[in-house]
């Protein structure tokens, strides 16, 4: 695991689109194509607004995996990660080949149909961020470590509906759906190269406990401590409270 820390969440955005670039132009050279994960939330759009800008990057040739989305929002909702995905993503690049996860079909079969076509090949690189409680993807605490199912059905604790309420996408915790289709922990470390953009103050002690305390399911997203290929961005404001030694400015 690489961790880099830069002093605001733009540079983090730009320099994290720069090694998302590279990895997408390297799986399409190396073989005709490229498998990506995205998550999407409001931590993501410097980062995915640059991406969608960087050059030489043949967008057709990209398949896009969603990480996570709620169960019983419909995608006309400001909340909808499917919503962001396209906005954010798809309508700006062009991309043809993608599997949305639809919270307000059949849940079954959304999971059985999303999950087969993302475990028929391997991923080459995984966009993911790090939640107020430690999440990873919808993964609350204490997380399945073990499961290998590609995608699950999980329920959404406190603390992470609350999040969604400071991000203003909700009035009041009520409103916040309780379950959510996530991809699972060791789906998303099965991919070649894992890439988490983790900018703000909100996710300070989150990080934290996740980079310098055990690795736990208590700490889902510790667990990227273990992928031999996954690089971890941070502001200053979100590695504020980490130690001297990993708070080197990029």
């Amino acid at each position: 695991m690489v961790l880099k820390v830069f002093n605001d969440k733009v540079s983090l955005g730009k320099a994290a689109a720069e090694q998302a670039a590279a990895a997408i132009r390297c799986a399409i050279q190396d073989h005709g194509h490229a498998r990506v994960i995205a998550a999407t939330a409001a931590s993501q759009f410097e980062f995915l607004n640059a991406l969608t800008k960087a050059p030489d990057i043949d967008w057709h040739q990209v398949e896009l995996f969603h990480l996570d989305e709620y169960i019983g929002l419909p995608i006309t909702h400001p909340g909808s990660f499917r919503k962001m995905l396209l906005e954010q993503v798809i309508q700006k690049t062009g991309i043809t080949r993608y599997h949305l996860l639809d919270g307000d079909a059949h849940v079954p079969d959304v999971v059985r149909l999303a999950s087969a076509a993302l475990a028929s090949a391997p991923v080459d690189i995984a966009f993911v961020g790090i939640g107020e409680n430690g999440h990873l993807a919808f993964n609350d605490p204490p997380a399945d470590f073990q499961t290998e199912k590609p995608y699950l059905i999980v329920k959404l604790d406190e603390a992470c509906r609350l999040q969604q309420v400071g991000e203003a996408w909700f009035a009041d915790i009520s409103q916040v759906p309780t379950q959510a289709i996530s991809m699972s922990i060791r789906q998303i470390l099965k991919a070649k190269e894992i890439l988490a953009v983790v900018p703000d103050t909100r996710k300070a002690q989150a990080v934290r406990a996740c980079f310098e305390g055990e690795i736990s399911p208590m700490a889902p997203a510790s667990i990227l401590r273990t992928h031999p290929n996954a690089t971890i961005y941070l502001d200053k404001n979100s590695g504020a409270l980490l130690s001297t030694a990993l708070q080197t400015i990029a």
